[in-house]
């Protein structure tokens, strides 16, 4: 089993990379595999929505890390998306990267547990968290969460580690994390499969 963790912040050793290597050290001493999409600094294009995946589920930019991570995402078992807080908001960053992720190929992540991780100075945690937590919902994937809404606090990584509940959250994460990928595995073991979904219905109340 393998969790895919996605790094929103341009910081590869900044406060929000604390945080994924807190939950990621829990989930290897629960035998679970983890590794981290550090998207970095150089520009992520947004979505265009031009349609060009349809069918070929992959974006049609290949300028950066999207289909690389789609290819990971295909061989994952759970999800960890992290971002630092802009003005009480993910990073613009990341949400390009998700939007194109989910787009051009959302299968990739039906019925998979997802969590969302955020960090800040001090405020607009709950507004990001809320955020990146859409994606989980609209796409089949159980949401994991903690003893605490999963968010970590400091201006440096210094600060984060000095945060004894948020690392403690992160921890209980993965945990949880860790829990339902094995109950998922054993429901499988045992002839339980994924529900059947029901399509064929799209609805535009706008006439």
């Amino acid at each position: 089993m393998k969790v895919l963790m996605i790094n929103g912040s341009s910081h590869e050793n900044g406060c929000t990379m604390t945080a994924l290597r807190e939950v990621a050290s829990v989930l290897e001493q629960e035998g679970v595999g983890a590794e981290i999409v550090q998207l970095g600094k150089g520009p992520v294009r947004d979505c265009i929505a031009c349609g060009s995946c349809r069918g070929r589920r992959r974006c049609a930019f290949n300028d950066d890390p999207v289909n690389e991570t789609l290819e990971k995402a295909r061989e994952a078992d759970g999800f960890v998306f992290s971002s630092p807080v802009y003005y009480a908001h993910p990073s613009g960053r990341i949400l390009s990267f998700l939007d194109r992720l989910f787009y051009a190929d959302s299968s990739a992540f039906w019925h998979k547990p997802g969590a969302a991780v955020v960090s800040a100075r001090r405020g607009g945690t709950t507004a990001s968290f809320d955020v990146l937590n859409k994606y989980f919902g609209i796409s089949q994937m159980p949401t994991v969460g903690a003893t605490y809404w999963n968010m970590v606090h400091g201006n440096t990584p210094d600060e984060v580690l000095r945060d004894e509940e948020g690392l403690q959250t992160m921890r209980n994460l993965g945990r949880n994390m860790a829990w339902l990928l094995k109950c998922i595995e054993l429901g499988k073991k045992n002839g339980v499969p994924a529900p059947a979904m029901e399509r064929g219905h799209s609805t535009n109340f706008i006439r």
